[in-house]
């Protein structure tokens, strides 16, 4: 039942630069990313989301169910932090989603979904992106445990694992195409 809700979200819009990011650098861009506000409020509404629709139905209804489920995400989201850290420190990977400096929504749409599956490497080559699809599936395998035992299952780790992959790719889309539609839509640099 554990979705990981707004994982590897980059600073819409912001510059950023192409240097490798530091140990230190790495670690503050996954805690931001498992714990920062827009993260939190994520995680509230999809509990509440959950706790809406009973689910699982075996922790029932009230505010220690909700409870329940708001801390069962709050781990997750850490446990997806903590795995997606290690793999992108060990294997020198860049977590971060580079906006594409071609033309076309065809062209950007694709570089978007190619940002999802590859990822930067420090030295400034390219790789599989182990430290997202670890984390990805990783997370969604191990926050199950303390389901209860029909929800804990490879069928479902792998449906949740690729729900977060989903959602990592609607997260590079709109982190390409964001800047363009502030800018023309809302008139603002």
């Amino acid at each position: 039942m554990a979705l990981i809700v707004g994982t590897a979200i980059p600073a819409i819009g912001s510059a950023q630069s192409q240097d490798p990011l530091g140990l230190a650098d790495k670690f503050y861009f996954h805690a931001e990313n498992a714990y920062g506000p827009l993260q939190i409020a994520g995680v509230a509404a999809y509990a509440g989301i959950l706790q809406e629709i009973n689910a699982p139905r075996e922790w029932g209804q009230g505010a220690g169910a909700y409870g329940k489920r708001f801390a069962s995400s709050v781990a997750a989201t850490g446990i997806h932090g903590a795995i997606a850290f290690g793999l992108d420190a060990a294997l020198h990977e860049d977590p971060r989603y580079f906006r594409s400096t071609d033309r076309g929504f065809w062209r950007r749409s694709a570089h978007a979904f190619r940002g999802t599956i590859l990822t930067h490497t420090d030295d400034g080559g390219e790789t599989v992106s182990a430290w997202r699809l670890g984390s990805d599936y990783g997370a969604a395998y191990l926050s199950n445990q303390w389901y209860p035992r029909r929800l804990n299952t490879a069928r479902l780790g792998f449906i949740q694992g690729s729900l977060s992959l989903g959602f990592d790719l609607v997260s590079n889309v709109g982190t390409e195409f964001w800047p363009d539609i502030k800018k023309k839509v809302l008139h603002k640099k």
